[in-house]
Parts: structure tokens; sequence; C-alpha cells
């Protein structure tokens, strides 16, 4: 039966899908354009014809595979109701705890990325669209009076390195901690940056202006 003629951004769209398949199951190192040309059935020709290197083929597939939780993170931060509840719910999402997809992925993606620098440029993107939400989110609570935070920027950078730090742990030592103690960790994490008691994540009352 013959193949279905793709659009160009159709077939670019299924080769980043697959990629990201060969890279869950090889990792970032092994994974080669054979491999993905062989999944789709494909040559590597048409391959290379899209993506012209194997650093541009992972690099689109990181982006890809980013795309969805970003698109998440924004819908939490999105929501109406307080900056604290908002930023609990996306902290928690995004710890290896939550539902956050990739951390193995994106552990891997981290190494290579130190001597690729298609994929340190995507990653480092990535990053910055991440901190900048939590920052903006952190700015408007502090301003509505809910909390006291001097540095918006300072805290997201903690609060995301802490976060990072604990998805290593959690996935390349699985098991090493509960589930329930990790979340416990973010909360009291999330608490100290904003001075507030970790009861107090979950209420909707402002705190007063000083």
């Amino acid at each position: 039966m013959a193949r279905v003629r793709l659009s160009v951004g159709e077939r670019r769209e299924e080769l980043v899908r697959a990629a990201i398949e060969q890279i869950e199951a090889r990792g970032v190192s092994d994974v080669r354009i054979a491999d993905v040309a062989a999944a789709l059935g494909v040559s590597n020709a048409l391959v290379l014809y899209h993506f012209a290197s194997k650093e541009k083929l992972v690099a689109a597939a990181f982006a890809h595979a980013a795309e969805s939780d970003l698109a998440q993170l924004r819908m939490s931060l999105g929501r109406r109701t307080s900056a604290v509840r908002r930023l609990r719910a996306a902290v928690r999402w995004y710890a290896p705890t939550g539902q956050a997809k990739g951390w193995r992925l994106w552990i891997e993606g981290w190494a290579v990325s130190l001597r690729e620098p298609a994929l340190r440029a995507v990653t480092r993107d990535l990053d910055r669209q991440w901190k900048s939400a939590i920052i903006e989110v952190i700015a408007e609570g502090a301003a509505a009076g809910e909390f006291v935070c001097a540095d918006p920027e300072a805290t997201a950078r903690r609060l995301t390195a802490l976060l990072d730090g604990l998805a290593v742990q959690a996935t390349v030592y699985t098991g090493s901690v509960s589930r329930t103690r990790l979340q416990g960790w973010v909360d009291e994490a999330l608490a100290q940056e904003l001075g507030l008691a970790v009861q107090e994540l979950t209420t909707e009352r402002r705190r007063s202006r000083p």
C-alpha cells in the first residue's frame, strides 16, 4: 500500500515525534538518523532533507517535547485564582512527583547540551520561558499583597533549581525518596520563599501589606 503523501509540516512533525521515541528508548548520545528513518520506514536522506544533521533533529525534538509542558504551565498560571494557589499548582505539577513528562529526556539533554551548541540554545530558551512565567506570577502576587517577595527573579531561580535537582534524584535514583516527602519539600520551599506558613498555600486569604 502506498504511503500517504504528507505536507512539509506534517512530515517534519512525524520525524520529530519518531525522534522523541527513539531518544527515549536509546538515549540522546546513541540515537542515530538511521534509527529514526527505520522507525518510519523512510530513507536517511529524507530525514536529512528536513533536518540537516542529527543535532538539529534532536534540538527540534526537545523543543517539541517541551511545548506541551510549557502550555500546561501557562494554563496553570493563568487560572482565575490567587497567585499563591497558582504557584503551588505549577511547582507541584513540574516537580518529579507531578504530571510533567520527560524528565529522563531532559536530564540527558542537559548533559548533551554541554557539547552541542544547537541543543544548548534550545534548552536555554525553554528554561528562560519556564522561569519567566514563574517570575511573572510571583511579582503579581507580591504586588497584590498576598506575600512579600523583594526579588521575584531570585525566588524563581531558587525554586526551579530545587525542582531540577529533585528531578535528577528521583529519576536517576528511583525510589530513593518517597513521593510524599518530595511534595512536602516542594511545599516547604515555596512557603519559605514567600514568607508564608505551609498551610497558607491552600488559602485564598491575602496578607496585609506592611
